[in-house]
């Protein structure tokens, strides 16, 4: 160990069982045909970057009304038929170690609408621009997409992702 911190990074040296949660976050991604809605981030973690929709969980709220509210704060479109696609873990000594919920809307309400927090991006999902988000996304994003269900597990020192695990579940 150097300055506390693990020689090593990977997602099997970390006790999944024992991991403390610092944050709960969602995830949405709205279909449109062969197209996704994605958001340029403007402010946050992660601003800048491309994801989909989403945020904090609060208390009393499960992920999917998270999901939900938060696509209606950010892009002014209320998500329809969602369903829940998978379960996301990140670990990092420097930034809060998240638990995240995605999930898919196949429909919505309004129109996308850019606010403080977000540019919407109507994107065709064979050009999602990975190199523009999160280096994980590329991992998990195109099984979700396509319909199946993950479970992923991440290690990130800062914005680099050390080590990977996606299961189809």
């Amino acid at each position: 160990m150097t300055d506390g911190l693990p020689d090593i990074w990977r997602v099997d040296q970390i006790d999944w069982q024992t991991w403390v949660v610092e944050e709960r976050a969602t995830l949405m991604f709205v279909l449109r045909g062969d197209q996704v809605l994605l958001i340029r981030k403007k402010r946050g973690l992660g601003a800048g970057k491309i994801n989909g929709p989403g945020g904090r969980i609060e208390e009393g709220e499960t992920p999917m009304q998270c999901a939900i509210r938060e696509t209606q704060e950010e892009l002014k479109i209320t998500p329809l038929n969602v369903v829940a696609r998978g379960e996301l873990r990140f670990h990092s000594d420097d930034f809060p170690k998240i638990h995240g919920y995605v999930f898919v809307a196949t429909d919505y309400q309004g129109t996308a609408t850019e606010t403080e927090e977000a540019i919407p991006l109507w994107t065709p999902v064979d050009e999602i621009p990975y190199e523009e988000m999160w280096e994980d996304d590329i991992y998990w994003l195109p099984q979700v997409l396509s319909g199946k269900g993950v479970d992923g597990r991440f290690v990130f020192q800062g914005e680099d992702l050390l080590d990977w695990q996606v299961n189809s579940v």
